[in-house]
């Protein structure tokens, strides 16, 4: 219980940074017993401070029944049974770890959505996007299962905020970002704060990639990890109908946009897998944006009756 509190104090310092964290993490990875005694001396920790103003207003009230000793020693006499009470309160209180809220959010093709979790943190979710969100404990922790999300996540330096995808792990604190895990790819784009990054693939011993705003991470699809600088706002352009490209394939243009219609674009011709496309797209509907590829592009559009083919002019 004492590098339990002690661990309380440390993170609840206005100076703490990714090296507490990391230690943080450490420590609790020794023994499970780490962990179990961190709860529950963090639900204490909160039952003492919601207790806090009413053990201080009897500290401050002097018995008013006549017959007692003078002031001050009445006074004396209340503070010390108030904090005999206080003492008792702490040796009661049940030793439990608070509760942990798991939720589930999927969307479905071309549906966007914004949630609010208890701790005061928003999540948009991108079309084709299921995450699950648990928030209690020593952490808050998400788990991406497949899709895209801007976190803007709430300040909280005692219960780290953990994005937990196939391809590898995101710690921040209080912070603004991007998240982007399909295909066995990932992808973290920083607008506020800062952001950890742990690849899977990482030994224990590797230090996390640590991200600022303006930065971003990618990894995945046999490729080696990549740092870039960006405009956030690019990474975050879906949430107002726009995908930003630069010089991406056409095949991933084209799975972007499935998931954000309903009518279906199929590539029809290999050969136009190779084209690369750099340029803004609005997201009104498919048949106008492939009118608007094949004014850029050699590439011309034919309706069929379940889907928009694409081939070569």
């Amino acid at each position: 219980m004492i590098d339990a509190a002690a661990w309380i104090a440390r993170l609840d310092r206005p100076e703490a940074g990714e090296d507490d964290a990391a230690d943080f993490d450490a420590w609790l990875a020794v023994s499970p017993a780490n962990g179990a005694a961190y709860r529950r001396t963090l639900a204490l920790w909160h039952e003492f401070d919601a207790a806090a103003p009413q053990v201080l207003a009897e500290l401050a009230t002097p018995a008013r029944r006549p017959g007692f000793a003078p002031p001050r020693r009445r006074f004396l006499f209340a503070g010390i049974a108030a904090a005999a009470a206080a003492a008792v309160v702490f040796v009661a209180l049940p030793l439990q770890a608070p509760e942990i809220v798991a939720q589930t959010f999927v969307t479905a093709k071309g549906q966007h959505q914004r949630v609010r979790l208890s701790d005061g943190s928003v999540i948009d979710l991108n079309a084709e996007t299921r995450l699950t969100a648990k928030i209690g404990g020593p952490e808050r922790r998400i788990a991406l299962a497949d899709g895209e999300a801007i976190f803007d996540v709430a300040p909280d330096k005692i219960h780290p905020f953990i994005v937990q995808t196939s391809e590898g792990a995101v710690r921040v604190v209080g912070t603004q970002f991007d998240v982007r895990s399909r295909d066995g790819q990932l992808t973290v784009t920083v607008s506020r704060g800062k952001v950890a990054v742990r690849p899977a693939s990482a030994a224990e011993s590797d230090p996390a990639v640590l991200l600022t705003p303006g930065m971003q991470f990618s990894i995945g699809a046999g490729r080696p990890e990549a740092i870039s600088h960006v405009d956030p706002q690019e990474a975050f352009s879906w949430r107002q109908g726009r995908l930003v490209y630069r010089d991406q394939p056409l095949t991933d243009v084209v799975a972007d946009l499935n998931r954000q219609f309903a009518e279906q674009i199929r590539i029809d011709d290999p050969s136009l897998d190779r084209i690369r496309i750099t340029g803004v797209i609005v997201l009104d509907n498919p048949r106008a944006v492939t009118e608007r590829l094949a004014l850029m592009l050699p590439i011309r559009t034919v309706s069929s009756q379940r889907e928009l083919l694409l081939l070569r002019k």
